[in-house]
């Protein structure tokens, strides 16, 4: 971590389990090797069979297509029901929020992220080298390309 991340000496964060960051809006959540193991184990299922009931490919950043989780009709997560329920093995996109590497590029940006997420600035205070490994974690999680499925 720099010595001058804003969030060195730590952050407060608790989810208020408003599922904001499941439902409601377009979005994609992206899926590594890691993530699509786990997801695997949890639902017990053979990989194309998981790929094709619960995957697409959408263009990436770098102008390839990579895996994501397909969304409801209306923006849900496809495995949001009142819950998660793949929670055991969420992808790490799910589980790093709000200690994505965006969110926690300034002070200014992490505010922003707060009016779209209640939890950020509420609860107990996440220790700046947690925060750290969660960034790392996220920023760390490549999503699988077409081709490496």
């Amino acid at each position: 971590m720099k010595s001058d991340s804003f969030y060195r000496e730590g952050l407060c964060f608790q989810c208020q389990q408003c599922s904001h960051c499941c439902c409601d809006e377009p979005g994609y959540v992206y899926l590594s090797r890691r993530d699509l193991d786990a997801l695997l184990g949890v639902t017990g299922m053979r990989q194309q069979k998981f790929i094709d009931t619960y995957c697409r490919f959408v263009p990436y950043y770098d102008g390839t297509e990579v895996l994501c989780l397909q969304e409801k009709d209306n923006y849900d997560c496809i495995f949001w029901e009142n819950g998660c329920s793949v929670y055991a093995g969420r992808p790490v996109q799910c589980s790093t929020y709000p200690f994505w590497t965006y969110i926690l590029d300034s002070r200014n940006a992490w505010n922003e992220e707060s009016k779209e997420c209640p939890g950020i600035n509420k609860g107990s205070k996440i220790s700046g080298t947690e925060i750290e490994n969660q960034r790392i974690m996220y920023h760390n999680n490549i999503p699988l390309r077409r081709g490496e499925v």
